[in-house]
């Protein structure tokens, strides 16, 4: 019985001293680490993160309050906490970097590979370029499909081949990547991101793919490069609808390759078992010469020559090898898994 008192009178003494120490200043927040803050906004939203947390104590920390001081700050998609008695707390924050710069009206805004518009002051010149109709809020999500599908392509490359994408827009052949070579890539849409870079990827580094004005990814497993018969120069359609002079003797693909091999730090040589598919180019006169964006023209005779060739390199060993068929586009199979 004396016991049980004892506990009584003891358990509203000991939660009193508990709630006491636990917002009192020997527990109180005094070293703050901050990680994984990046870009022109990163001094203030240190600041902010260093002032919440100094108002807090180890004991009784709230992570909402953190996020509540950075709700102005687009770019932070997470927080995480982790705090150590008496007085340390590890903050880790998670960005959104932005991937494209949204054209609309005039006005530049970037934008995250997840739609959030994260505001001018992200925006950069070395960004890829996305076509829209409104410019949403900072904060706020593209609502245009278009533009939407654009980011989410974006958000999807490997980063040595992302620094060489200057423009993604809608098509004749549907959602369209523009490379800084002057290289078009038709991806189609936005589905099957990660496995169309891939596929790209592989083209790219098969001597195959040499000279190649376009290549088609909309089937990643059967890519499809596009090739011109003329020699000299070559008229084709840019990113931007200018018309756009490629020499033969420096070809679009080839030179991407080889910047990638160097951002990479690796070879532009198939790895051993992998094969190339072979291209065969084709000849059609006719009394007058289109093309649709990304595809080559001879200019200054009434007939034109075009071929299209299929290039891509196996992921692995034994990969089946494809050839053209005269006057027709030759996707080449390559097999992948995932």
């Amino acid at each position: 019985m004396r016991t049980t008192i004892v506990l009584l009178l003891a358990l509203p003494l000991l939660g009193g001293g508990w709630l006491w120490l636990r917002g009192s200043s020997l527990v109180a927040v005094e070293h703050v680490h901050i990680s994984g803050v990046h870009g022109p906004e990163a001094i203030e939203i240190r600041a902010a993160l260093d002032d919440s947390a100094r108002r807090m104590t180890t004991m009784d920390f709230d992570a909402g309050a953190l996020r509540s001081a950075l709700a102005s700050y687009a770019i932070v998609a997470a927080v995480q906490v982790r705090t150590s008695f008496p007085h340390t707390v590890s903050i880790s924050v998670s960005e959104r970097p932005p991937v494209a710069e949204l054209v609309s009206a005039g006005q530049r805004t970037a934008v995250a590979a997840d739609g959030t518009v994260l505001g001018p002051a992200l925006s950069s010149s070395s960004l890829p370029s996305v076509d829209g109709s409104v410019e949403p809020a900072p904060g706020a999500r593209l609502s245009e499909p278009a533009a939407l599908a654009a980011v989410t392509v974006l958000g999807a490359a490997p980063a040595p081949l992302a620094r060489f994408v200057t423009r993604v827009y809608e098509g004749p052949e549907g959602l369209t990547v523009a490379m800084r070579s002057g290289l078009l890539v038709y991806f189609g849409n936005d589905t099957r991101s990660h496995a169309k870079w891939l596929s790209l990827a592989r083209v790219l580094v098969s001597p195959s793919s040499a000279g190649a004005l376009y290549i088609d990814v909309r089937l990643p497993e059967r890519p499809a490069a596009g090739f011109s018969t003329s020699s000299g120069s070559t008229t084709g359609s840019s990113a931007s609808g200018v018309p756009l002079q490629t020499s033969t003797s420096e070809p679009t693909a080839a030179a991407l390759a080889a910047s990638l091999a160097n951002a990479v730090g690796g070879s532009t040589t198939p790895s051993s078992g992998s094969t190339a598919a072979e291209s065969e180019s084709a000849t059609k006169e006719s009394e007058s010469t289109s093309t649709a964006a990304g595809s080559s023209t001879s200019s200054g005779e009434a007939g034109s020559s075009s071929s299209t060739a299929g290039a891509t390199s196996s992921a692995t060993p034994g990969a089946s090898e494809a050839s053209a068929s005269p006057g027709t586009e030759a996707p080449a199979g390559a097999s992948e898994s995932g």
